[in-house]
């Protein structure tokens, strides 16, 4: 049995507004439940299209955003207000369209160092969600894109066969091959102890990232989260034959 489930579509259109129903669907749940649902979000072209998914859909399903708490997978290390921010994405194409309170919205603190951030955002996610038996917050939903080089969140390929000996909640990264140099990721024990993770793979150039992805054999970093993971669900409009 695959440890994925891959669903194909035509463009990021029709990925984004599936992908869309079927998340407003799992927080419907978590709200008709009386319970907290947490969700990291990431940034990426793909992120565009979603946002403006979620946006539209929930507003045809009324949908209520009262239990939801956000975080994120990677932040780059760069103020609020700037363009590279996956914070100010997320916040102008979701956040503010959809009226998250304030104190629904948890950002890495992307002006400080990395290592105050990863510390930061680390504590942030441990105080509001439950804790699984290897100590780690279960987060209910992980978004994830992946990069040409079959990267997630800010977890590169690169690292991958050098990783610290301690992994972390929320680690820094001091030498991303892409700018800006400095991030914060969730590192991989967060990312595969979260409840749900599902993967938006968009875009040209990813087809040998994603089939190596893929591969009982793979070895870039979304393949190690799905090495690891039983279930994580693949929205995808890129052609792996």
């Amino acid at each position: 049995m695959k440890p994925f489930e891959l669903l194909s579509f035509r463009n990021p259109q029709a990925l984004a507004q599936t992908a869309a129903v079927a998340w407003l669907e799992e927080v419907a749940k978590s709200t008709r439940a009386g319970k907290p649902y947490s969700v990291a979000l990431s940034g990426g072209r793909i992120a565009l299209d979603y946002f403006s998914a979620v946006v539209e859909a929930s507003a045809h399903r009324r949908a209520s955003f009262c239990n939801v708490h956000f975080f994120w997978a990677d932040e780059r290390c760069v103020p609020p207000s700037d363009p590279e921010s996956n914070y100010r994405l997320a916040r102008e194409r979701l956040l503010d369209p959809l009226n998250i309170p304030e104190g629904q919205i948890h950002r890495v603190l992307g002006e400080a160092s990395p290592e105050v951030a990863a510390d930061s955002a680390a504590k942030e996610l441990c105080s509001l969600a439950l804790r699984d038996h290897n100590s780690l917050p279960v987060l209910d939903m992980v978004f994830l894109g992946l990069g040409e080089d079959g990267h997630v969140a800010s977890l590169f390929p690169t690292e991958h066969a050098n990783l610290p000996p301690k992994q972390c909640i929320y680690r820094a990264v001091t030498n991303s091959p892409k700018p800006p140099p400095e991030r914060v990721t969730l590192d991989y024990p967060t990312i595969t102890a979260a409840r749900k993770v599902w993967m938006l793979a968009s875009g040209t150039g990813k087809e040998s990232a994603l089939r190596a992805s893929l591969s009982p054999s793979g070895t870039t970093p979304f393949a190690h989260v799905l090495h690891c993971r039983s279930d994580t669900r693949i929205f995808s409009d890129i052609s792996t034959s």
